[in-house]
């Protein structure tokens, strides 16, 4: 065991430096995005059923929503660049960028070397509940999705309804490839609706009941063309099951609206990342 050392306390008592400062950021127009949503059309939806995956497309400057239209239900979210699978969500920095919850303003970024948003939620009706008294929070970038080849490690199962999987499959029969050559796109994910946080003792990530409820709503505005992937997780609300065929679990529903011509002004896509990739040679 190691001891600390005289000047402990005061090593502990430096204050805290926020590692990405978002001013320099492109903020997105939510004005802009707001009025053109007034007049936007149902283009068309697509359901995810329980314990199950679906795919969807989203065009640029269209709206896409996700809601709870039975009852209580999280869901796990990837999104790819329509045209090229390799641009993809990045979990890591949209968390280094907006903390470990995502909300109203916020943007999902893309993967290297392209590091652009691709989509901005636009609502969140789920925006009240703030953080609670354990740290938790809702829409988490921290935990990665449910999957098969952890569940065999802590408990040697072989689950095929967990989230990885399911995305999985989705992805698979959507594009018409094998499995094994969709498992590679699936990535870290938005967990939509989930309530989580870190202890406060241990530090380890944990879940509650999320607070969502029917009718509740994450609504984005796709800044490029989107493939999307979304999973109705095995756990329901996860108030205790993460992954099983015992918890209460519902359908989510996605729904696409595209704007009327001329609401958006001169909006457009944004450009890939400008770093010239030279790495120093």
């Amino acid at each position: 065991m190691t001891h600390a050392p005289k000047d402990a306390d005061a090593r502990r008592a430096i204050t805290p430096v926020i590692c990405y400062p978002v001013a320099g950021l492109p903020m997105p127009d939510l004005a802009l995005y707001a009025q053109a949503r007034i007049s936007a059309k149902k283009i068309g939806e697509v359901f995810a059923p329980a314990r199950d995956a679906a795919c969807f497309e989203v065009p640029a400057g269209s709206f896409f929503r996700i809601s709870c239209p039975e009852g209580p239900q999280v869901g796990d979210l990837n999104i790819w660049n329509k045209n090229d699978l390799s641009e993809r969500f990045y979990s890591g920095k949209t968390r280094a960028f907006h903390g470990t919850h995502l909300s109203a303003g916020e943007s999902m970024w893309s993967s290297f070397p392209s590091l652009r948003p691709m989509a901005v939620i636009t609502t969140d009706t789920l925006e009240w509940y703030g953080i609670d008294a354990f740290g938790g929070s809702v829409h988490d970038v921290i935990g990665t999705r449910c999957d098969p080849y952890t569940g065999n490690l802590l408990s040697g199962t072989q689950y095929h309804h967990c989230c990885h999987s399911n995305l999985t499959r989705a992805l698979a029969d959507h594009l018409d490839i094998p499995l094994r050559e969709a498992e590679p796109h699936v990535h870290d994910v938005l967990n939509v609706f989930m309530c989580t946080g870190f202890t406060r003792d241990t530090g380890q990530y944990f879940m509650k009941a999320s607070p969502v409820r029917q009718g509740d709503y994450l609504e984005f505005f796709a800044e490029i063309d989107l493939l999307g992937a979304l999973s109705a997780c095995p756990g329901g609300d996860c108030s205790s099951e993460h992954s099983s065929d015992t918890a209460e679990c519902h359908p989510l529903l996605i729904e696409v609206f595209k704007p009327q011509s001329g609401t958006l002004g001169a909006w457009a896509s944004p450009r890939k990342n400008g770093y010239d990739a030279s790495h120093g040679r």
